[in-house]
């Protein structure tokens, strides 16, 4: 199945055939335990619920998607450390503030509020300069990440170590689920695959950071109706990149682009083209 995805500097509106995945989301599940590093505040689940309608008519918070930080032949899913560092100081620059997934939950389900110029920094497919250069970068202007984890990675060259993913954590970025092997959802034919990429990578991830694994991303942006429900039992919200959410589980199919190397200008537009204007 081929989707289209949004990438970041394109000049034009057009969209473009994504290779990224993602996945997951327990969105309708206000039972999942919050994650800590993501906030502090706790969600009082007697709150009246917003519903598919509501969450759909809210209006979408900027979610960027990176993948490579490294210096080498172009692509749209690499960026120079150099131009990640200017477009995380632009953002820093222009009055963003680095939101979490349990944030951007409660913001769509129970309408609680977000800081001004909210955009949300995701990461996929645990590459080693994710934490190495990315994080670090991040921190020094204030911002904060999410890091999908494919777990067949651990500790294997040019991917995060579990130590290094552990620091991550404990540093208040978010860590998500990536699969297990990268493996699109929508191939999964029986419960043994859900299990095995699903299920059991999530369980681990959560044994080596010492906490609940609440969202996903997933691989390729590749989902389909059946898959939001099935990962809605697992997961608050799954993030896609294709253009379209499902409009049946929308927390289960959060859009959003991809960032190629691009001028930090490029990014802010591509984001208020995407996205809308945000607030100053």
């Amino acid at each position: 199945m081929k989707r289209k995805i949004i990438l970041i500097c394109s000049i034009f509106l057009g969209l473009t055939v994504a290779g990224c995945k993602h996945s997951g989301h327990q969105g309708e599940n206000p039972n999942v335990a919050v994650n800590e590093a993501d906030d502090n505040s706790s969600t009082d689940i007697t709150e009246t619920k917003n519903n598919t309608a509501q969450i759909l008519a809210k209006p979408e918070i900027p979610v960027l998607c990176y993948h490579g930080i490294v210096n080498g032949k172009k692509s749209d899913y690499k960026v120079t450390p150099a131009t990640f560092t200017a477009q995380m100081k632009i953002l820093s620059d222009s009055g963003y503030h680095s939101i979490s997934p349990v944030q951007l939950y409660n913001y769509l389900v129970y309408n609680k509020s977000l800081p001004k110029k909210p955009v949300m920094i995701t990461f996929d497919d645990s590459r080693a300069e994710h934490a190495t250069v990315a994080a670090p970068i991040m921190e020094k202007y204030g911002l904060k990440g999410v890091f999908f984890i494919m777990t067949i990675t651990y500790d294997k060259k040019n991917y995060m170590t579990k130590e290094q993913i552990v620091r991550l954590a404990k540093a208040g970025h978010t860590i998500g689920l990536h699969t297990w092997d990268h493996t699109m959802v929508t191939k999964y034919k029986s419960a043994a695959d859900w299990q095995k990429e699903i299920a059991d990578p999530k369980k681990k991830l959560e044994k080596i950071i010492g906490r609940p694994v609440d969202y996903f991303a997933y691989p390729n942006g590749v989902f389909n109706h059946n898959s939001t429900v099935e990962l809605n039992k697992y997961f608050k919200l799954s993030f896609e990149l294709s253009t379209k959410r499902d409009s049946a589980k929308p927390l289960q199919s959060v859009r959003r682009i991809i960032v190629p190397e691009c001028t930090p200008q490029g990014l802010l537009k591509s984001m208020h083209r995407n996205f809308g204007k945000q607030k100053s």
